[in-house]
């Protein structure tokens, strides 16, 4: 599998709308490491053909801690966790805007408000919508929910009080999901995100690497992705938290990391493409190539976990020689 392949013939069928194969997508994670530069650099001229050299920065405020009854083996919040997680029920207004006005102040175009649970409530969805009006009014920023498997007349609702777009993830492989959740199926995370979409939210749906999915597996993620045409596709490493089920994972390497992330770049060319949670675990030292692949990043800390402090994220990205992009509604 270590042969030299023409990278650039990716970055041509990308450009050209064409797919990669299951084999030219397995090759992508299989390369020799010293094929990195190479990959990142095929992945680049993708990236740059959307997005020139922007970087889209994110920021997520956990909305409501712990309390979930559902058993995701990667989650600190969920039922079954011993994590030691803070738990809190849905946060109020103020605290939302305050959020906000963080997410201003860090520079991100997009607040992600986000809380464990099945689904939202009645009193949760209230709390949310009351907030997004709000902030709406207020500030130049993008909203993005992420409460869970949703009801059509929930989605409705959000989708008027001015939501731009809603999360939520598909986590790993269809064939892998009953080793991760027992509690809701793989198909009912595909009928959220068309229910979102239907009210003309744009859709947000990702992956967590690491869970000991297959590489066949990780291409048919991101096939799977390009298929539910997620706009925006957070890609998160397994952050293996002591508590979980999964606390035992091994960290992705580094390099294996960057070639996920140009494989999605390949397989989902013209998307939004964010490095999220475990970014600063798995990538260490290596961060910054990740966004020759990813054009969007998670600024500030994750949902329990801790992200790196924000003035390195700007840092980053000027020595990258590239620039936030400005929030334009």
């Amino acid at each position: 599998m270590h042969h030299r392949r023409d990278w650039k013939a990716f970055t041509e069928k990308a450009l050209n709308g064409g797919l990669l194969t299951i084999e030219e997508g397995l090759s992508v994670l299989a390369a020799a490491d010293d094929q990195i530069l190479s990959i990142l650099e095929a992945a680049y001229q993708v990236r740059r053909h959307y997005y020139g050299n922007k970087v889209k920065l994110n920021m997520i405020i956990n909305a409501k801690s712990g309390l979930c009854p559902e058993d995701c083996g990667y989650c600190s919040q969920s039922v079954i966790s011993k994590a030691p997680v803070p738990k809190y029920t849905m946060l109020d207004k103020e605290t939302l805007l305050a959020g906000a006005r963080e997410a201003m102040a860090r520079k991100a175009g997009t607040y992600c408000i986000v809380a464990a649970g099945r689904g939202p409530t009645e009193r949760e969805l209230g709390q949310v919508i009351e907030a997004v009006k709000e902030i709406r009014e207020t500030m130049p920023l993008k909203i993005c929910a992420c409460l869970g498997l949703l009801g059509e007349e929930q989605a409705r609702r959000l989708a008027e009080a001015g939501v731009h777009r809603y999360n939520h993830n598909l986590n790993t492989s269809r064939s892998n999901y009953g080793s991760i959740t027992t509690t809701h199926t793989y198909e009912q995370r595909v009928e959220t995100v068309e229910k979102a979409k239907a009210q003309g939210m744009s859709p947000c749906s990702g992956v967590i690497i690491g869970m000991g999915e297959s590489d066949r597996e990780i291409v048919e993620m991101a096939y799977a992705l390009r298929e539910l045409d997620a706009d925006s596709i957070p890609v998160n490493f397994l952050n293996p938290i002591p508590g979980t089920p999964l606390a035992r994972a091994e960290r992705t390497p580094a390099a294996k990391a960057l070639k996920t992330l140009a494989l999605f770049r390949f397989v989902c060319p013209s998307k939004e493409i964010r490095v999220a949670g475990g970014r600063e675990l798995t990538l260490r030292t290596l961060q910054p190539l990740a966004l020759y692949a990813a054009n969007s990043i998670f600024v500030g800390d994750y949902l329990t976990t801790s992200g790196q402090e924000i003035t390195l994220d700007h840092q980053m990205i000027e020595d990258l020689g590239f620039e936030v992009e400005e929030c334009a509604l």
